[in-house]
């Protein structure tokens, strides 16, 4: 089972960006499709946006254009940059992976099987 930890959460201004981090130990990333989803408060979790293992990516329509998903197997770590971002944006993200050795390009939160703790990001106005 890969164990996942998020960084890179924190204060930012409206307009403002962020780079969240997951780190990953335990197995290598490479095996995985990955994504990130979050919860804002007193909201259901939101999917984000979604990596294959070759590399695809898809985000959810509000992020489209503001958000990047990448990843970096030989540092076994996945990351999410965020820019432009409003308040709305404010809530926990949390770092996840797929099914191991599949081909496909998350898209949904039922994509996703192991999760990490999540990492606060807070959009002030």
């Amino acid at each position: 089972q890969v164990q996942l930890v998020e960084s890179g959460g924190g204060l930012v201004q409206a307009g403002g960006s962020l780079r969240l981090s997951c780190a990953a130990s335990g197995r290598t990333i490479s095996l995985y499709p990955m994504g990130w989803i979050r919860q804002a408060p007193g909201k259901e979790r939101e999917f984000v946006a979604g990596i294959s293992r070759s590399g695809a990516t898809y985000y959810a329509d509000a992020m489209q254009g503001r958000f990047t998903i990448s990843r970096d197997n030989a540092k076994n770590t996945v990351f999410l940059q965020m820019n432009s971002l409003k308040a709305e944006d404010t809530a926990v993200y949390t770092c996840a992976a797929g099914q191991s050795i599949a081909t496909y390009t998350p898209s949904r939160i039922t994509d996703l099987t192991s999760w990490g703790q999540g990492t606060q990001v807070t959009v002030s106005s």
